[in-house]
């Protein structure tokens, strides 16, 4: 809960209609149809929608105040000197003002601020940090896509006195944009994963990712600590520009926190051992696929620099939850959907097929096209296609990148006659209609433009 007056002063705008500057606000909305009783409304101009437009709905929903760049003309009290109506705080930029009231926010609070950013499994990644560290700590992380330069300051504004630890996704669409999500919440942590040319259409160069990424690091105080991937050469290469120190996870002893013996348990998840200095500990990991290790050593790394013991990492990495985006589902004709449809690249989807290679039963892979890979659009979905080929017993190929899919599965060997290609997620859901039988296991994975989860959910059916 925040006051008015910290808003004004935070942003600097001019108070409009009636209200005392110690007036109470509790959470911010920037859509009206989610506003609750005594929210801060923020009008933010989009591509589609200018919640100026909404912010007369937004009072009528119960919102104590709104932020504007300009006066509703169906606000007309706020016209008017001395007017009683709910008050507006004009400023310049709806935006600029709302992170400049999360990034006053923050700094008001202790909470030690866990940064994760990456081209893969940065989302797995902070959910399995926030996991590991809730045991014993209170713990807010930042919910499904608020990891932009909005969501970042709403998800800020929800910590509370109760809160020691946030932990938060860190996306980015260009050059400087996590160097400005990390001067709001001002991480003493952060956590690399990888970086892969799944933004190359927007940055150009693998280069400009790795720069992107980097921007966490360099934003550390000298007193944090860079928690890095020893097994990507581009994240390691970060540690040089680490005003904070930096300790490195990995898959081999170079690192110090590694991981050995690692053996798939399939849809049980992953078991293995988990290393730092001369002490080990045997890790049962609910997680799917052997990627998910990295996930875990950025957490154990993480738990280490706050005080927990290998043994009390090991407990939590076991009783987090099973799944953090793929989903196992029933599927018709007794097959078994693997929905992996929240995004997709090319690595990710590798990792996808090798976790699809370790299940037994007949494997069928359905991918989407991989969006925003600029210059490795090509290589990518053939890529994609060549590692299909020998996994799998069935390919569906959706849209005009994934023909590449099929054509390079073929050309690995992969029969012309269990590769089918469309445009269309009707016929594809068609085709796997005839296709099912049991004891199938469907993966179901592509970009989220290409609404992938239509299909999930033309072929799951409920258990009883």
């Amino acid at each position: 809960m925040f006051t008015l007056d910290d808003l004004l002063q935070a942003s600097q705008g001019a108070l409009h209609g009636a209200a005392s500057a110690g007036a109470r606000l509790e959470g911010v909305a920037i859509d009206s149809r989610q506003v609750q009783p005594n929210n801060l409304f923020v009008a933010l101009r989009g591509q589609k929608h200018d919640g100026h437009d909404f912010v007369a709905q937004a009072f009528a929903r119960g919102a104590g105040c709104a932020v504007v760049e300009r006066i509703p003309a169906d606000c007309p009290w706020a016209l008017e000197e001395g007017g009683d109506g709910p008050p507006l705080v004009v400023v310049p930029d709806s935006l600029a003002a709302l992170q400049a009231l999360a990034r006053s926010w923050r700094r008001r609070h202790g909470a030690m601020v866990v940064g994760v950013t990456g081209s893969v499994g940065k989302t797995t990644t902070k959910e399995t940090i926030a996991s590991v560290l809730s045991g014993r700590f209170g713990v807010l992380k930042s919910q499904g896509n608020l990891n932009t330069e909005i969501g970042i300051p709403m998800i800020l504004m929800q910590l509370t006195e109760r809160h020691q630890v946030a932990v938060l996704e860190m996306g980015m669409n260009a050059v400087g944009e996590i160097r400005l999500l990390a001067d709001i919440a001002q991480p003493q942590v952060g956590v690399v994963t990888n970086v892969q040319p799944s933004h190359l259409e927007r940055l150009g160069t693998i280069e400009r990712i790795a720069q992107a990424k980097r921007e966490l690091v360099e934003a550390l105080p000298p007193h944090g600590l860079a928690v890095l991937n020893a097994d990507d050469p581009w994240v390691r290469a970060m540690a040089e520009r680490s005003p904070a120190p930096v300790r490195l996870y990995g898959l081999s002893a170079e690192a110090e926190v590694w991981a050995s013996t690692i053996m798939s348990q399939g849809l049980r998840g992953v078991e293995f051992e988990l290393h730092y200095g001369r002490d080990s500990v045997h890790v049962k990991l609910p997680l799917l696929g052997i990627h998910s290790v990295h996930a875990a050593l950025a957490a154990a790394t993480v738990a280490l620099r706050q005080g927990l013991e290998l043994a009390e990492i090991a407990q939590a990495l076991r009783e987090m939850a099973a799944s953090v985006r793929i989903i196992v589902l029933a599927g018709i004709a007794g097959s078994r959907l693997i929905d992996d449809t929240y995004n997709a690249n090319p690595e990710s989807t590798l990792a996808a097929l090798n976790l699809l290679s370790e299940l037994e039963g007949r494997k069928i892979a359905v991918l989407g096209d991989m969006l925003e890979l600029g210059s490795y659009e090509a290589t990518g979905h053939r890529k994609v296609g060549s590692r299909a080929a020998l996994v799998v017993d069935g390919l569906v190929a959706i849209g005009s990148r994934a023909a590449l899919v099929a054509e390079a599965a073929r050309e690995a060997g992969l029969p012309a006659d269990r590769v089918f290609h469309t445009h269309s997620n009707g016929e594809a859901i068609e085709h796997l209609r005839r296709k099912l039988r049991p004891g199938d296991n469907v993966l179901v994975k592509g970009s989220r433009g290409m609404r992938m989860e239509e299909i999930v959910q033309a072929l799951a059916v409920e258990e009883d």
